[in-house]
């Protein structure tokens, strides 16, 4: 018994992984749902969600939650047939469902969530008049024959065009097209589109002939031959034309234009084509218009691109059904692994470099490509697309704007952008700051608004992109901006501008990113007290990341957050003060140059340096770390792209590129904000990573400490 309770326990948890990922799925479609009323994918969607929580629920033993979806099902069910429009008092109510659902997978609804689901019932029957007492009617996937999906491992299933004209005499050999129709249904998922055209007017007709002719879309693994035997005994005497148009491969949820399908099929010429397309209009309707396509050709045609379209999103949802489901810390596990592993393959390198044995170096070669490999791989599995915290963001949007009477639009791009997923869990709190700030804050008031010639409803864009080795976050509003004076006000009231210190630009909108500042000229539920966007400054250091502010008043402002793609292991570039090894990550470097003491001489030790004419600024880590000794006669400046400004770090000189396994420091160093980790090279020393950022930061305010003791 203890082996089947086991397997029971394992099976539950597997459910609660996929059921707390559909349920974030169906928080998302809803919130699309609520803008776009009329989408029947979407509706697709969110029905195929419920349906998959039911079904596996059942099988795992939740008879609560299978009940309750049952009645949302239902209700989306009248919603698929068109039964119920969607509103917004439906999607709501569904929301606070998806809710409930959550609180019973978790187990925190406790005995409340029977009198919660009953009174979500209630209301679905009080704005759906057609809302039956019990059950709904079993519902099978819409418009694909489950025998045709072919899943990774078993044959292949392609898709066919066929069209198949028979010899109008065929009544006479006594053959049945219908029961050959029916035959090749068998096959497999199969569309037949009847063609009309060449049946003439009443007074040449002839009853004993067969004017019809088909075309056919099949999704069959059964191959080309077993389509040919269907049609064995007439092939010589009909016309059949078959075609593979669709082998399953394809990643793109499009297919060919209606055009592309008519000119393949020979039923428009090249000629025709070119002079419907110089119109500019539809081209399905011009075609048929001026009599170049027959009505129903077009109709196969369109009909041709449907079934295309739904098959290759079913084939991906298969495939994707068809996916191993590993808990994260799994990964985190395996991910240090790969981390231990890459340090063994540096000391691995160092030792054969050491010996200097030239088969123990090829060994070493080869470990070292197949750690590569392996490291990628991992890194890979770990990314997801950062589009899984956005359903979130959406509703924070939805409530809160609604809270307060604002008009407010999320708009997403870049959501397919992918993450580490430990960076995405730890992304979310930081952007749900910065998107209340910009709805309380930043956003105007409808009638404000429209006061000063905006459109009544704000809009929030959320914007990801890939920057090399980073992450790219902006999230920019087009509400009235800040307003710089009250930040430079507050500033100087908390003691966080020195008295007579001018600050212009991005530096003054850095600082609502200090502790205790806020502008808001009331506390409320929301916002005020000033530490909101102190813990993002704070968390987004904590990912070895950096956060800028640009803002145009009365315009809107923008928010940009960088943050590497991963937290577990980056390339890096190595170098060496006096005895000590530091790391400098390799995204940020963008090139290495000399500087000779007479150089340094030459500028009057200021710290800059002329690169090819262009004067760059540069700061001396032996300074910053306390390092003691002579500097050598050349020295180094890796010049680095770091807060959007070139900044140059001096060092003795440059080892070389390593891949860096990150490892925390402990509490002890917390504090040390200009360090991020460290790491252990192949001879088992350790090296310091910097954060280019913080050390920039702390060089300033020592030039700043320096510029007002010589003032005084």
């Amino acid at each position: 018994m203890a082996g089947f309770e086991g397997f029971e326990d394992r099976h539950k948890e597997v459910f609660r992984e996929e059921a707390r990922e559909l349920l974030s799925e169906l928080e998302g479609s809803l919130l699309e749902l609520e803008e776009d009323p009329e989408n029947t994918e979407l509706i697709e969607r969110i029905f195929r969600a419920m349906h998959t929580i039911k079904g596996s629920g059942a099988m795992a033993g939740f008879d609560e939650i299978v009940s309750f979806t049952h009645e949302l099902e239902t209700a989306f069910d009248l919603v698929r047939d068109k039964k119920v429009p969607v509103t917004k008092e439906l999607i709501g109510i569904t929301l606070t469902s998806r809710d409930i659902l959550r609180d019973m997978l978790e187990g925190t609804a406790g005995s409340s969530a029977g009198q919660a689901a009953q009174e979500i019932i209630s209301n679905l029957k009080h704005i759906i008049p057609e809302f039956p007492c019990s059950g709904s009617k079993k519902v099978q996937p819409h418009g694909i024959n489950e025998k045709a999906l072919c899943l990774p491992g078993e044959e292949k299933a392609l898709t066919y065009r066929i069209r198949f004209r028979p010899n109008q005499d065929i009544f006479k050999i006594g053959t049945n097209p219908s029961f050959l129709i029916d035959e090749l249904r068998a096959l497999g998922d199969c569309m037949v589109i009847a063609q009309i055209d060449s049946i003439p007017v009443l007074s040449e007709f002839d009853f004993e002939a067969c004017y019809l002719y088909w075309d056919f879309i099949l999704t069959t693994s059964h191959g080309v031959n077993a389509i040919k035997d269907v049609f064995i005994f007439v092939e010589n005497s009909s016309e059949l034309k078959i075609e593979v148009i669709d082998d399953g491969l394809s990643q793109s949820p499009d297919y060919k234009k209606i055009g592309e399908i008519l000119l393949e099929k020979g039923d428009v010429s090249a000629e025709d084509l070119r002079k419907a397309l110089r119109q500019r209009r539809n081209i399905g309707s011009i075609m048929v218009e001026s009599g170049l396509v027959e009505q129903g050709k077009l109709t196969s045609a369109l009909a041709e691109q449907q079934y295309i379209r739904e098959k290759r999103k079913q084939f991906k949802e298969a495939e994707a059904a068809a996916s191993v489901r590993v808990p994260s810390r799994k990964l985190d596990v395996l991910a240090d692994l790969v981390g231990e592993l890459v340090t063994l393959q540096a000391r691995l390198n160092q030792f054969s470099l050491t010996e200097n044995d030239s088969e123990l170096v090829a060994i070493a070669e080869g470990v070292e490509r197949l750690t590569d490999d392996l490291r990628e791989n991992i890194m890979s599995v770990r990314l997801i697309p950062i589009s899984t915290v956005f359903s979130k963001l959406k509703r924070v949007v939805r409530d809160l704007s609604s809270e307060l009477g604002k008009e407010i639009e999320l708009e997403i791009e870049g959501g397919e952008t992918e993450l580490d997923k430990s960076l995405i869990e730890k992304i979310s709190d930081p952007l749900m700051h910065i998107i209340r700030n910009s709805i309380d804050h930043g956003i105007e008031p409808p009638a404000g608004r429209e006061a000063l010639g905006k459109p009544r409803k704000g809009t929030i864009i959320l914007h990801v992109f890939h920057s090399g080795a980073s992450v790219l976050i902006q999230v920019r509003d087009d509400g009235k901006g800040l307003d710089a004076e009250a930040i430079r006000t507050k500033a100087i009231d908390k003691g966080l501008i020195p008295p007579g210190v001018e600050i212009e630009g991005k530096d003054i909108y850095q600082l609502i990113f200090a502790s205790g500042l806020s502008t808001a000229n009331e506390v409320t539920k929301i916002s005020g007290r000033g530490v909101g966007m102190d813990v993002v400054r704070k968390n987004i250091d904590a990912l070895r990341g950096t956060v800028e502010v640009e803002s145009w008043k009365g315009k809107g402002t923008c928010v940009t957050i960088r943050v590497p793609l991963t937290l577990a292991i980056i390339d890096g570039l190595l170098v060496k003060i006096a005895d000590d090894h530091f790391v400098i990550p390799l995204s940020i470097v963008e090139e290495c140059v000399e500087l000779t003491r007479s150089e340094t001489v030459g500028t009057n030790s200021r710290h800059i340096a002329n690169v090819r004419g262009e004067i760059i600024p540069y700061i001396d880590l032996r300074d910053i770390f306390g390092i003691g000794g002579t500097p050598p006669e050349i020295e180094q400046i890796v010049i680095t792209q770091t807060d959007g400004r070139k900044v140059g770090f001096l060092v003795d000189s440059v080892v070389g590129e390593t891949q860096t396994v990150i490892k925390a420091l402990g509490s002890t160093f917390k504090k040390v904000d200009w360090i991020s980790g460290a790491t252990i090279l192949g001879d088992g020393t350790v090296a310091l990573i910097i954060a280019a950022s913080h050390i920039m930061k702390l060089w300033e305010e020592q030039g700043a400490q320096r510029t007002a003791c010589k003032a005084e």
